[in-house]
């Protein structure tokens, strides 16, 4: 007999098991009885022995499986202990922080309760309390930081305008709107007046000038307040001198070539200016313009030198400051060019200036710096507020102007007095230098209507009774402040 485990263990060794059943005759595939060679006794022992083996092997891979299993059983009891031992904790927990949820509510009811304001309430007011004092803090380092920028903005300011004017040294230079000229004898004033005064008359007509002839020996006076023309009329005048002969033919002559000699000083003045202010590609008109400034005094400062020291003045600060030196330069050279035609068109010289420079395809940096360095347009550029600087330091500089101060006062007192006469003003204030003056009206008098009806008086009483150059801006001002005190 063949046993199971036996037939199992044939089967996995890929041989077939023993079998006792014989061979039929006469049936295909059986195999045939040899009846004369009985099987060998060696191979059945060895056999026998590996069948033993193989049952020992069986019976430890059971008693291995048996001890696995009951390994595996005691970790799941242990498991399912410890799983039951979260569960309790876990319930625990959840009983405990049900019962500290009623005290922390039974807690805020008393607080409620005690302090007369509910959770909300007392929240938003916690609330308003930290913004409150973080809006506190806010505001003082705000002005912490506001203080220390004004400080070392005013200490770099300084800084910069003290090296600026330190590195460049220029003479300064007072001139009048007269000329005298000396005469060889008394006996050219007779010639200069002519007959009949025909000479004299000849060369005012041409010229433009006053030729002032007094007692002063030897000695004709030259006046007026355009320098080319003032420039025309000495060169003729001292051309008819030198050739002796004196009539209304050779004042003409004379003038023409005194016309030619001005217009090459003019060319050759501002070829100067912008050599050294290395400014170039300046259109002609404003070359020829910017020339004829060579003539021409502002507060008895030359207009052209004060633009050449502007331009180099605003180099040097645009160069410490980081902005563009170019357009710093070229724009205080070009700031004052307005003066040059303001007594022939309308509006301030920073107006007109604006005007030309755009009309020559001149960049809108530089515009924008000409009409806004007298503040009548805000300056929106580095490079404008540093024209402004370049100018007030020009002008500033000891015996760069020769305006007294009995004028200028004399002037800013009149401009007030003239605001003051207005009923319902309280203050006036004189600024630039008399360009602009503001009032201060009692809002308990004045409404907003009689602010501008103010206005249009005080420009009127001021084109009516003062001389000044240029334009006056006169803004009023009304504020009404309404104060109560708790107590």
């Amino acid at each position: 007999m063949v046993t199971g485990a036996e037939t199992d263990e044939a089967s996995r060794n890929g041989s077939s098991p023993p079998s006792d059943t014989k061979p039929t005759p006469g049936i295909p595939g059986s195999p045939s009885p040899d009846y004369d060679s009985p099987p060998p006794r060696e191979g059945l022992l060895s056999a026998e022995a590996e069948l033993r083996a193989r049952r020992e092997e069986i019976v430890r891979l059971e008693e291995r499986a048996l001890r696995e299993l009951e390994s595996a059983r005691t970790r799941l009891r242990e498991a399912n202990r410890r799983a039951e031992a979260a569960e309790e904790r876990e319930l625990k927990l959840q009983q405990a922080e049900l019962e500290l949820e009623e005290v922390r509510q039974a807690r805020v009811a008393e607080l409620e309760s005690v302090s007369g304001t509910t959770r909300e309430q007392a929240r938003k007011l916690l609330l308003k309390q930290v913004e409150d004092e973080a809006a506190h803090q806010a505001g003082l380092t705000v002005r912490r930081i506001e203080e220390e920028a004004r400080l070392d903005a005013e200490r770099r300011a300084r800084g910069i305008l003290a090296v600026a004017m330190q590195r460049l040294a220029s003479t300064q230079s007072i001139e009048t709107n007269t000329y005298s000229m000396q005469l060889p004898n008394e006996e050219m004033k007779g010639r200069i007046i002519g007959k009949d005064g025909r000479n004299i008359r000849a060369l005012g007509n041409l010229t433009g000038v006053d030729i002032i002839i007094d007692e002063t020996p030897e000695t004709v006076v030259i006046s007026s307040f355009d320098g080319v023309r003032r420039e025309i009329g000495r060169i003729t005048l001292e051309k008819l001198i030198a050739d002796g002969r004196i009539h209304p033919a050779s004042c003409e002559a004379a003038y023409n070539e005194a016309v030619d000699e001005v217009e090459d000083v003019i060319v050759e003045a501002a070829e100067s200016a912008l050599l050294d202010t290395r400014v170039t590609g300046l259109h002609p008109e404003l070359v020829r313009l910017l020339g004829q400034l060579r003539f021409r005094t502002s507060y008895s400062q030359n207009v052209l030198a004060h633009l050449v020291e502007c331009s180099n003045l605003a180099a040097l600060m645009a160069a410490e400051l980081g902005a563009s030196v170019e357009i710093a330069r070229r724009a205080a050279l070009l700031h004052d060019i307005g003066k040059a035609v303001s007594h022939e068109v309308e509006g301030t010289h920073a107006a007109v200036g604006a005007r030309l420079a755009r009309r020559h395809d001149e960049a809108e940096a530089i515009v924008h710096a000409i009409e806004a360095h007298h503040n009548e347009v805000e300056p929106a550029t580095v490079e404008a507020v540093i024209v402004q600087a370049a100018d007030a330091l020009s002008g500033a500089r000891p015996g760069a102007r020769g305006d007294s101060l009995e004028q200028y006062v004399t002037r800013l007192s009149d401009l007030e007095e003239i605001a003051l006469r207005q009923e319902g003003v309280r203050q006036v204030f004189a600024m630039q230098a008399g360009r602009e003056i503001r009032v201060m009206v009692d809002p308990g008098q004045i409404d907003d209507d009689a602010t501008a009806l103010i206005s249009h008086e005080i420009a009127a009483a001021i084109e009516r009774e003062m001389e000044y150059p240029g334009q006056i801006k006169i803004t009023v001002i009304r504020e009404l402040r309404s104060t109560r005190i708790a107590r």
